[in-house]
């Protein structure tokens, strides 16, 4: 299925500029707002954090750790995630999302909403 399809058929109105700022926490150059970025990004690779790990040169705990906004992305797995889905180091420490490709951008931001609506469920 097309994604571009499937994303219209979730949600049937464009994300305007403002909500992809919010769900990107835009600006925000935190370990935590770095690790809802970096979960939103593994998440459209559609890979455990184990073997987005072994993709990326780095361990699961390393995965874990900049999820749960314990640390920032490490330089291989910025690397892996240009080369491999488009997906800059912009987006990863700033959640600057205009560069990233249209078809990147639709993927990205129905996970980034995902992540968020997960965090929400956590408990305090």
């Amino acid at each position: 299925m097309d994604v571009h399809f499937l994303w219209t058929a979730i949600y049937p109105f464009p994300m305007n500029t403002q909500e992809k700022e919010r769900l990107a926490l835009t600006g925000d150059a935190s370990e935590m707002a770095s690790g809802v970025r970096m979960k939103a990004a593994r998440l459209t690779t559609g890979l455990g954090q184990e073997a987005f790990g072994q993709h990326g040169g780095i361990g699961k705990q390393a995965v874990n750790n900049v999820e749960k906004g314990r640390s920032f992305p490490s330089r291989p797995i910025m690397v892996y995630l240009f080369r491999e889905h488009r997906i800059d180091f912009n987006f990863l420490i700033l959640g600057q999302f205009s560069q990233l490709p249209g078809d990147v951008q639709d993927v990205l931001f129905e996970k980034l909403s995902d992540v968020h609506s997960e965090r929400d469920l956590e408990p305090s």
